[in-house]
This record gives structure tokens, sequence and C-alpha cells, in this order.
């Protein structure tokens, strides 16, 4: 009896990991939502510019809406991680707002379809800014606060302001200047603008030996 023929097979190819195709679809979904806005983007599109089967986005992600909340939850727990990171290294007040505009100005210079993302699709929902971002954002903000409050407590900003008030400050100068790159038809690195942001913020919060500021005398000015 002749013996069956052996069929070749090529080599085995293996299933990418579970969480490498959430990773894929959430990358995907960055250039996706960069390029045809969060409103005019398909699931399909995404899948297949992640090099899945449209189906398969579905085993990660309950729909569109769902895959925006964890891009937005992924990019923020990589900030607030790395933020954290920086801080514990630095001990001046000071020095840690500056290295805290670049990590902030620089993730977002770096990919400029993760920041086309953040500054502008995300805004596109109320429903979005009320019900996702608040506890992430706020732990966010925290770290900028504690930063403030120890550059008052050591005496390199004034006691008087807020350390509330003053975070979310930082927060819109450099979330503005992310706003205005994106905007701006002119070549210019985001990351640039990080000192000049922070200096201005920090003159406007020292005490006034530090600061070289001169109060006005008391009294009317003539």
């Amino acid at each position: 009896m002749a013996a069956t023929p052996r069929i070749a097979r090529g080599p085995r190819i293996r299933a990418a990991p579970p969480q490498d195709k959430r990773e894929a679809i959430l990358d995907a979904a960055i250039r996706v939502f960069a390029k045809r806005g969060f409103f005019q983007a398909q699931v399909a599109d995404m899948a297949r510019n992640a090099g899945v089967a449209a189906g398969t986005v579905y085993l990660y992600f309950k729909g569109k809406d769902d895959v925006l909340v964890s891009v937005f939850e992924r990019t923020m727990r990589e900030a607030i991680d790395e933020a954290r990171a920086l801080v514990a290294t630095v001990d001046d007040p000071v020095e840690r707002l500056r290295r805290l505009a670049h990590l902030h100005l620089g993730r977002l210079g770096r990919h400029r379809d993760l920041a086309v993302v953040f500054q502008v699709e995300l805004r596109q929902t109320t429903k979005f800014m009320e019900q996702f971002s608040a506890a992430q954002l706020r732990e966010y903000l925290g770290i900028i606060r504690d930063v403030i409050a120890h550059g008052q407590a050591v005496g390199r900003m004034r006691p008087e302001v807020s350390p509330t008030l003053a975070a979310k400050m930082l927060f819109g100068a450099l979330d503005e200047m992310a706003t205005d790159w994106i905007l701006s038809d002119r070549p210019r690195r985001l990351e640039g603008s990080a000192d000049a942001v922070v200096d201005i913020f920090v003159r406007g919060i020292a005490p006034a030996s530090t600061a070289g500021v001169e109060h006005a005398p008391d009294g009317p000015v003539a």
C-alpha cells in the first residue's frame, strides 16, 4: 500500500495576544479620529486601520464611544504615572513645574494625531466631558496642585494663592499652547513653549522679593 504523501505546511501563524489587539485598535482609532473626526469615523475604519476584522473591535469595546473613552483613559493613565515618577525625582518646586510642562507638551508634540484627538475631538461631546474625564483630570491637576502647595510651604510661591486655582491656570495655559499648535500652520516645536509658560506663571505667583515685583504705594495714584 502506497504511503500517503505528507502535505507541506507553512510556518504556523500565532494569533496576536488580546492585549496587543486592543492596543492596536486604540492606536488605529487615534489615527482615524484625527483624520475623519469622531462623528464621521466608523468602527470599520478603525478595524481596517488596525488590520483586524470589524467584529474584533466589539470583542474589546462596546462601540465607538467606548473606544474614545478608552483612548482618553489610557493616555491619562500614562500621563499620571509619568508625572508622579517625575515629581519623585525632583525636589525644587519650580523645576518640577518646568519638567511637568515639558512632559505635557512633549507628549502631544510628538504625536500630532493624539493632540488633535485630545484638543479637538474629545471636546465635541459634553456627555464625555461630564461623565468620563472628571476623575482623571482631577488626579492630574492634583499632581500640579501638590507641587504648587509644596512651593508655598518652602517660600517659593505666595501663600495666599489658591494652589487649586493656580494648578488650573497652569494647565489651562499648557492646554491653550497645544490647541494653538494644532491650529497653527507655523512649523514649530510644541515643547519649546514649556519654559516660557512656566516662567510667566512662576513670576506671577512668586513672592515679591523673589519675583522682582514692586508693590504700588498706598493711596490714590496720580
